[in-house]
């Protein structure tokens, strides 16, 4: 039996209590930057960064032009923050090719103006993925893998060289997870 007057409450309102420091300390004023990155930026930007700060440049104070006590002090628009993002290392020219992009999807997220460049930081987005090694035992390929690297490869003459691309092929055609068209 509960008792009279509780609530029950989530575990997200005590977590995201405790993170709002952490994320203030970054210079983010919400979480949902980075909770939600990926549905923000699309998958593929995704994979290859992240966000790391928001950079805010000092806030000026605005002169008074006059200097009544009735009158209101107008606030001077705060310029927009540069996003730093960590960038897989290999991907830093794309990130970069995407900045555009990249800001205009955070602003449109954000609701204003808030970002107006970007400042990359190459460094690996999943360390305990880039520690592991990429290649292992992995599952057979499926035939449809298969039939699209011996296609692929079929100009070559040179038996040894043409087996090793059917092997590379079939690999890369069928993905990380063995599935075709999951790379």
């Amino acid at each position: 039996m509960r008792a009279k007057g509780f609530k029950a409450r989530s575990l997200a309102d005590y977590v995201a209590r405790e993170l709002d420091p952490l994320i203030a300390a970054r210079g983010f004023g919400e979480a949902s930057l980075l909770l939600c990155w990926r549905e923000i930026v699309g998958a593929r930007i995704a994979r290859i960064c992240a966000p790391a700060s928001l950079q805010w440049p000092p806030q000026r104070r605005a002169k008074p032009a006059d200097p009544s006590p009735g009158k209101r002090r107008e606030k001077t628009p705060r310029e927009p923050a540069t996003l730093v993002l960590r960038v897989d290392p290999g991907f830093g020219l794309e990130a970069q090719h995407l900045a555009p992009t990249i800001i205009d999807r955070v602003n449109a997220h954000l609701g204003w103006r808030c970002v107006a460049r970007i400042a990359l930081r190459q460094e690996a987005i999943h360390p305990a993925a880039a520690s592991r090694p990429s290649l292992g035992r992995a599952s057979k390929p499926d035939a449809a893998a298969r039939a699209r690297a011996i296609a692929a490869a079929e100009g070559v003459a040179e038996e040894g060289l043409r087996d090793a691309l059917i092997r590379l092929g079939e690999r890369a055609l069928a993905g990380p997870s063995g599935a075709p068209g999951d790379a």
